[in-house]
């Protein structure tokens, strides 16, 4: 028996926030890898693992009724997989992380720019806007913690903005692949196809070299599995389940909750002291978070 509309509304919203939770702990791997890998090479081998996965479980060919869809597919793994990432890695080399970090969170208002030019449905209202000022309010307050203003850096946070402009294009494309109808799992592995073949080039401009001695050890090859198999493959395919079941914009939103983990996981994990603006950070953005998802 199907799952109803009501239950599939719910799971949407829970697999958007663990998505979420789950790529807010990404910076911790990726730090770890971009120590002794360049950021192509870590994105070529988290989506290799991921492609991989998704075909261990299901191996099943994806049939297009129309050749004219590969399109979309070539699009979503273009934006979606390389010029997102390649961007934001860039940019985070270049620019302060705070930076970037604010940038990012503004990923829900490009989200609804773009597909609200495509899809009448996903039209937003006066409480998303409202709701997205506020927290990315509290996204500066945790981004600022400590530091006394914003420094600028034009180039490094202009790439950051152009990552922001391919995650809004990804989307359009990934709402639209979801109104086919296909097997999820099929069409993310498709994405991630694409993907990998458009990664090649770039891997053979920076001379890529994995350091094999280096992959063998644990730290790395667990970082690498978190990476490829739970934020990538796994995270990519509830995001996708969520786009086609709440919509692209109230999926987007949940990237509000990234700045929050990082907070917390600063804490946990790296002993960082929970500053009253932190607190206050992350209670803007739940309330931003909240107004967000209202009609």
């Amino acid at each position: 028996m199907g799952m109803t509309r009501e239950k599939q509304r719910i799971l949407g919203h829970v697999m958007a926030c663990g998505t979420q939770i789950m790529w807010g702990a990404t910076f911790v791997s990726t730090k770890v890898l971009l120590e002794q890998f360049m950021p192509s090479e870590v994105l070529f081998t988290r989506a290799v693992l991921a492609f991989l996965m998704l075909f261990l479980v299901s191996p099943h060919p994806l049939k297009l009724k129309n050749p004219k869809q590969e399109v979309a597919f070539m699009g979503a793994g273009l934006f979606g997989i390389v010029l997102y990432f390649m961007l934001e890695n860039t940019a985070l080399s270049i620019t302060y992380a705070s930076n970037v970090g604010i940038i990012v969170a503004c990923a829900p208002f490009f989200v609804a720019v773009m597909v609200s030019i495509f899809f009448k449905s996903e039209k937003t209202g006066l409480t998303f806007y409202l709701g997205f000022v506020i927290a990315i309010a509290g996204v500066i307050l945790i981004s600022l913690n400590g530091q006394k203003s914003l420094n600028l850096n034009p180039l490094g946070d202009g790439l950051a903005f152009l990552a922001m402009i391919s995650w809004g294009a990804y989307s359009a494309l990934i709402k639209k692949i979801g109104e086919w109808d296909y097997p999820i799992i099929a069409t993310t592995r498709r994405v991630y196809f694409y993907g990998i073949i458009f990664l090649i080039p770039v891997l053979i401009a920076q001379h890529a070299s994995w350091a094999l001695q280096v992959m063998r050890e644990p730290k790395i090859f667990l970082n690498f599995l978190f990476l490829g198999i739970c934020a990538s493959a796994l995270g990519f395919l509830l995001w996708n389940l969520s786009t086609k079941w709440i919509g692209a914009i109230k999926t987007s939103v949940y990237i509000y909750v990234s700045p929050v983990v990082t907070v917390v996981l600063s804490v946990l994990v790296l002993h960082e002291k929970m500053t009253v603006v932190s607190l206050l950070g992350s209670g803007l953005i739940f309330v931003g978070l909240i107004l967000s998802q209202k009609k």
